[in-house]
């Protein structure tokens, strides 16, 4: 049988180079838009947190930057807790409340379709986070083709 001989990591170690950056650290310039869209359930999976994240970053680099809640992706959007709202149940429920408000806090926009907050989620336009501009369910499309039209830098988020 192998033996591992190798010491074990020691907190505080470095395991990777995470200063060296390949690519040139790329900005927007004026006028440019990128679109997240969000067709994913809140916490079944990471990448609904991840691409928030992403969202913010695009802000950041000077992207005017808009978030897409739409079918399960309105439960990214919904105010949440326990026991009552804005608790914080355990560690980590309230990322995406959280992500959302920042995000909204640094000027990104967030919009939820109407349709999936009722019709699918039994919610009304007063569960959503403040800040959240509720649309049309005819808007959805709209909202990604004048983002296509304007050649901005659109993210899907799914997950199925």
């Amino acid at each position: 049988m192998p033996k591992v001989t190798r010491p074990r990591n020691e907190k505080g170690e470095f395991l990777v180079d995470y200063e060296e950056k390949v690519f040139e650290d790329v900005k927007a310039d004026p006028g440019e838009k990128a679109l997240v869209t969000f067709h994913t359930v809140a916490f079944e999976g990471s990448i609904g947190f991840v691409n928030l994240l992403q969202a913010t970053r695009l802000r950041r680099k000077g992207y005017e930057t808009s978030v897409l809640l739409y079918g399960p992706g309105v439960t990214l959007g919904v105010q949440r807790g326990f026991p009552t709202l804005g608790d914080e149940a355990f560690p980590g429920h309230q990322n995406f409340n959280k992500q959302i408000s920042k995000f909204m806090e640094e000027g990104g926009k967030v919009y939820a379709c109407r349709f999936a907050l009722q019709a699918l989620y039994g919610h009304g336009e007063g569960a959503l986070i403040e800040g959240i501009t509720p649309i049309n369910p005819l808007d959805v499309l709209d909202l990604v083709l004048l983002h296509k039209k304007a050649g901005a830098v659109i993210l899907d988020t799914w997950t199925l």
